[in-house]
């Protein structure tokens, strides 16, 4: 079976949990012996093709000139689609929410949108209204679909708040994790806190830096570590600039902001931390919630959303009201406090994301999915 996917994210030059998600999932299809393409926009003038382990990446020219980008990159894409086509059958053709408004409605593979939280989903937890342009693309992708994955009943449950899935299969399918990978041999580090993801407000870091600065009150040589890129406002401002300007100096004090850095050394991060942190305002799974507890780490995750499908409270971790860093200090105190329990609760991750996560069980079921929208369109 020859599946393609459509996005611009990957390991191999942009970090982000679709680019991942798409690395694990896609090497898994191609150890089964399945074809497996990832086609994107590139940020060069000229196309770029990439090899992963089987999995073959088309990175296509951006646009040159004054043409508008919305027409280039239909046209760049139907084209690129075309040929492949014509070269191995396209039997799955898959993006994420928007991914197929620019795609014909014509072409002759079945076509299948993942939901891992579009421009709708995600427009609340901002506190932003709808952008009528990034609206419409979404409705006109969702229009040509034959199938929905949603990686959470909440995603799939958020999104129909908004958009309609046209009485087509809908099925709820977790995330894929290499669930083989080995816990790194490193000494625990008892004065590490860890963050990781991207530097914005809806992951919480704002909340997580003043939860942090409370902790430090009892705990005064505990380190915060901040792993993963910062966000820019659409004027270009920095959002680590900006919340250090917003908050007291106090609040930095033993916060280190490292950036984003290498998958592999990330994981021996999460193995070296004490205990790691996500509170997100609005998540669709949680991804590094996820390698984290693979990991064996005890967690602290977000009470709304996907958390408690993600987390059970107290029992492979601690779910904790994101809006409230005194909460979520609590949540960290708690885990220092009693450490043998929160080992535990890391112990009891592991177990859980080894069983419930095991890629090749959800890749099973992705192909089951995948072969009765074929048969339903």
């Amino acid at each position: 079976m020859h599946i393609v996917f459509l996005s611009s994210e990957y390991p191999l030059w942009s970090p982000g949990g679709i680019g991942t998600f798409l690395q694990t999932f896609g090497r898994a299809l191609v150890a089964e012996g399945n074809t497996v393409s990832i086609v994107g926009v590139g940020e060069t003038h000229t196309e770029e093709v990439l090899e992963d382990k089987g999995v073959t990446l088309y990175r296509l020219p951006k646009r040159k000139g004054k043409l508008p980008a919305f027409i280039h990159n239909k046209k760049v894409l139907n084209s690129k689609l075309k040929w492949l086509h014509s070269q191995h059958p396209i039997a799955i053709l898959e993006a994420a929410e928007g991914g197929l408004a620019l795609i014909s409605k014509r072409f002759p593979a079945t076509k299948i949108i993942r939901l891992h939280g579009g421009h709708h989903f995600f427009a609340e937890a901002e506190k932003r209204p709808i952008n009528w342009r990034k609206g419409l693309l979404e409705k006109r992708s969702f229009s040509k679909a034959d199938g929905f994955i949603a990686v959470s009943e909440y995603v799939k449950l958020h999104t129909a708040n908004y958009l309609r899935y046209r009485n087509k299969p809908v099925k709820v399918i977790h995330h894929p994790m290499d669930t083989t990978i080995s816990v790194p041999d490193v000494e625990v580090d008892p004065h590490r806190i860890l963050f990781s993801g991207t530097v914005c407000e809806k992951k919480g870091v704002r909340e997580l830096v003043q939860a942090f600065a409370l902790v430090r009150k009892e705990f005064p040589d505990l380190h915060l570590d901040i792993f993963g890129r910062d966000w820019y406002y659409p004027d270009g401002r920095s959002y680590i600039t900006q919340l250090q300007k917003d908050l007291e100096p106090s609040y930095f004090e033993n916060v280190l902001f490292h950036g984003s850095i290498d998958r592999n050394l990330l994981f021996e991060k999460y193995a070296e931390a004490l205990l790691c942190v996500f509170p997100s305002h609005m998540e669709t799974q949680g991804l590094v919630t996820l390698e984290a507890m693979l990991l064996g780490k005890p967690v602290v995750f977000t009470e709304y959303g996907p958390g408690p499908e993600t987390i059970l409270h107290k029992q492979n971790g601690l779910l904790c009201d994101v809006y409230n860093p005194a909460d979520i200090a609590e949540k960290m105190i708690w885990c220092i406090k009693h450490p043998e329990k929160a080992k535990a609760l890391g112990e009891n991750a592991r177990a859980h994301v080894r069983i419930t996560y095991d890629k090749m069980s959800i890749l099973e079921e992705n192909i089951t999915f995948y072969k009765k929208c074929m048969a339903h369109g």
